[in-house]
């Protein structure tokens, strides 16, 4: 969560003017940054927040989030039904805990675990907690090998590309372990098997593979990954794992790429996570991470709390959380099934491969990505549009409510500043037609009237997205 700094004293005393006709209080004033002396009706607390919310984003609208914004009525009554009870309290809520269960059950299916192989695994907050868990994991099974042979166990590193969601460095940070990035260049925007081996020493307790960059939506080669380790063995004697960021990935590809080999398929993944609330279709608080055996998730990671007279093992950076996450799971699995989720995506990844089209068309774009991968695709100006930037056509379609981010990439190109659009469910074919109808009046306005473009050091400033 991001951080925030206290407002100095001349800003504390700032109030929130409520309208007379909300209220039945004499005092129509709420102090902003301190907590009022007395309350007020619910209605009118209830007002007073909405009127405040009113300035942020339509969610529907918002094409630079891969988190859920829609959902069926049904689920959004089943949520706040579930909203109350508490996950982690195995023993008062022993069927949300079932629940649970039920869906890692389902998920290690869905990545074919191995049969008999014991697959483990829980629900997290999300993904960036499951990623945490998932490298502690790489972390302490490294360290248990190195001092088992009486080795050195301090200068552990991870291998990943550029690429990788911020949780990864907050990882390796956290942890203290050397990040090893490989960095992006034009004519290879994710990991890739021979770059990944060559970073690879006997202290690299793993390597990430991103199943769905955020930076395009493409997907990297995990079986190509694999090989090039296996021959790392073979040579070196290297034994390192695999673990799989499905974040995105993880509930579109057993869906619309079934024969691709991500998953437990490939010998060397000893992990893989994914979010719930991504394209697990829940809205945001529900991740998962799943280890291919037992002997993957190191005994002293694991903790015991009681459960219904015994023992329930946990593995967690969180404590309290809903159940509301975890039942809309489990009620997505049941209301779509296989079948259901399939056209989901599918109708996806027909928007997005609509939308990367048409966009194609239009003359002053390229392609980085179509969304043949996840429904997610990247484009940029060709380099000899110089009247305007991606930032001016995204902050002209904010104009309309449509957030459309423009950044630019990691190290190494950060000169190539992109658009991308992620289609969710939820986002139908007749909005991307709008979107293109209002990308073209954009585009016309910005060639009639080009835009003087501020230094590097200001353009940077203006990014509408962060990952």
């Amino acid at each position: 969560m991001p951080l925030h700094i206290q407002v100095d004293e001349s800003s504390q005393d700032d109030e929130i003017e409520v309208n007379p006709v909300y209220v039945r209080e004499l005092s129509h004033d709420i102090p902003r940054y301190r907590l009022p002396e007395h309350g007020v009706l619910p209605r009118t607390a209830l007002q007073v927040v909405r009127d405040e919310l009113i300035l942020d984003g339509n969610a529907r609208l918002n094409l630079a989030t891969f988190v859920t914004t829609w959902m069926e009525p049904e689920a959004e009554v089943l949520m706040a039904e579930c909203a109350a009870k508490n996950m982690i309290d195995k023993d008062e809520y022993p069927q949300t805990a079932e629940l649970e269960r039920r869906c890692v059950n389902i998920l290690s299916d869905l990545w074919n675990a191995p049969a008999g192989s014991q697959a483990a695994g829980c629900s997290t907050t999300g993904s960036s907690e499951a990623c945490m868990l998932g490298g502690m994991a790489l972390l302490w099974r490294w360290q248990a090998r190195r001092r088992a042979a009486g080795l050195d166990a301090t200068r552990p590193n991870l291998v990943m590309g550029a690429n990788v969601q911020v949780c990864w460095e907050k990882f390796c940070r956290y942890w203290q372990v050397e990040p090893r990035f490989v960095p992006m260049v034009r004519e290879r925007l994710h990991l890739r098997g021979a770059e990944a081996a060559a970073k690879c020493d006997e202290n690299t307790i793993g390597v990430v593979a991103i199943l769905g960059s955020t930076m395009d939506g493409s997907y990297e080669p995990v079986l190509e990954i694999s090989r090039a380790l296996d021959r790392v063995q073979a040579q070196q004697g290297h034994d390192i794992p695999v673990h799989v960021d499905a974040a995105s990935g993880g509930f579109v590809a057993p869906f619309l790429q079934p024969n691709l080999e991500w998953d437990f398929r490939v010998p060397r993944v000893a992990s893989i996570n994914s979010s719930g609330h991504k394209y697990g279709l829940v809205y945001p608080g529900v991740g998962w991470v799943l280890w291919r055996t037992p002997d993957a998730l190191p005994e002293d990671l694991i903790f015991r709390v009681n459960y219904l007279g015994g023992e329930m093992p946990t593995f967690a950076l969180n404590f309290s959380r809903p159940g509301a996450q975890v039942a809309a799971q489990y009620y997505n699995f049941v209301r779509l099934g296989a079948e259901g989720y399939r056209h989901v995506q599918q109708a996806c990844q027909d928007i997005a491969l609509h939308l990367s089209g048409e966009i194609a068309k239009m003359g002053p774009f390229e392609l980085l990505t179509e969304g043949r991968d996840l429904p997610v695709f990247a484009f940029k100006l060709r380099d000899d549009v110089t009247g305007y930037s991606v930032y001016d056509l995204s902050e002209r379609l904010r104009m309309r409510g449509w957030q459309v981010p423009a950044y630019t990439f990691p190290d190494n190109m950060t000169d190539t500043a992109v658009m991308r659009i992620v289609i969710r469910n939820g986002f139908s074919m007749d909005l991307a037609n709008l979107l293109l109808d209002d990308l073209r009046k954009h585009l016309r306005m910005l060639e009639h009237h080009p835009q003087t473009q501020p230094p590097p050091e200001i353009q940077a400033k203006r990014q509408s997205f962060k990952h």
